[in-house]
């Protein structure tokens, strides 16, 4: 159990980490859109003149017929990718595809309508890529985060690591996520170049992202047993005021689906990224975990960002 730690004090401590952090973590487009015009160069210059790491833009490519890369995201406080606590991307079985359970030392299964989730990684110029890897996490049914919030802080179901195949793409077995207070429903993922890169600990991160569920299959699925809460929640948010996917309502972001409540549904996003780039993880590595995640009272949960 982790220590006691305000939550919405945490997101404040994680996501406010000054201007250099936002630099990195922030796309070209949405820092111009911050800062105004071209003056904004010369901030990134200065910027970048003093901090290593480097994130990929997510403008157009400027090469005619290129793609628009897939808009970079704050991975929240609660990604365990050992950058604020928890790494469970280094433990035995976090490579499968189901990730409805808990794997290793942990047990436990995550309840609700059944959801099969894929990635399809394109580069800039539409050419998959292969043998990149995905990390996928998301809330469950309650509104909460394994390894972190409130009564699953002994549990790691719902996230998983997978291979991208010949066609680029990744495909998890999960469930439908809640709708917590202040958050359109979406997926996290992080997008490594290799296996080896996502699950040794150490290996850099290409791209931090979400992946936004459609609107019309989110009230189907809330307005069955479990997701009572979400039926509230969706109500007060929209993709055009979701501080996550507001910037553009999630126009890279947003996943085609089919299916339904009885058979269960099908989510896909096909992205573009730059396969040399490098972002951060969530919060910066070295962080500290929040105490007790978006807390017990389902799904209110996590604070607007995550």
């Amino acid at each position: 159990m982790h220590n006691p730690e305000d939550n919405a004090a945490y997101v404040r401590r994680v996501h406010d980490k000054g201007l250099r952090f936002d630099m990195r973590t922030m796309s070209r487009r949405k820092l111009l859109a911050a800062f105004g015009g071209a003056g904004t160069l010369a901030v990134l210059a200065a910027c970048g003149s003093e901090d290593t790491p480097s994130t990929s833009s997510s403008a157009p490519a400027s090469s005619s017929g290129s793609l628009t890369e897939v808009e970079s995201e704050t991975a929240g406080p609660f990604p365990a990718d050992g950058s604020n606590g928890p790494d469970v991307r280094t433990l035995d079985g976090i490579v499968r595809k189901d990730i409805r359970s808990s794997f290793g030392d942990a047990s436990g299964t995550a309840a609700g309508v059944p959801l099969e989730f894929s990635l399809v990684v394109n580069d800039l110029n539409g050419k998959a890529v292969t043998g990149a890897a995905v990390y996928a996490w998301h809330c469950d049914r309650e509104g909460r985060y394994s390894l972190y919030s409130d009564g699953v802080t002994d549990q790691n179901y719902l996230r998983g690591i997978q291979e991208t195949d010949a066609t680029g793409k990744a495909t998890f077995t999960s469930i439908f996520p809640a709708c917590y207070s202040g958050r359109w429903p979406h997926i996290h993922f992080e997008v490594y170049s290799s296996l080896a890169d996502a699950t040794d600990g150490d290996g850099p991160i290409v791209k931090t992202s979400q992946i936004a569920l459609p609107e019309t299959d989110a009230d189907a699925v809330y307005a069955t047993d479990g997701y009572s809460a979400s039926v509230r929640n969706l109500s007060q948010v929209s993709l055009a005021t979701d501080n996550v996917f507001g910037n553009d309502s999630a126009r890279t972001e947003l996943a085609t689906m089919s299916g339904s409540v009885t058979d269960g549904y099908r989510a896909t996003l096909t992205i573009a990224i730059d396969p040399s780039g490098e972002e951060e993880g969530g919060g910066g590595r070295g962080g500290t975990p929040p105490g007790g995640g978006p807390g017990g009272t389902p799904p209110s949960g996590p604070p607007p960002g995550n």
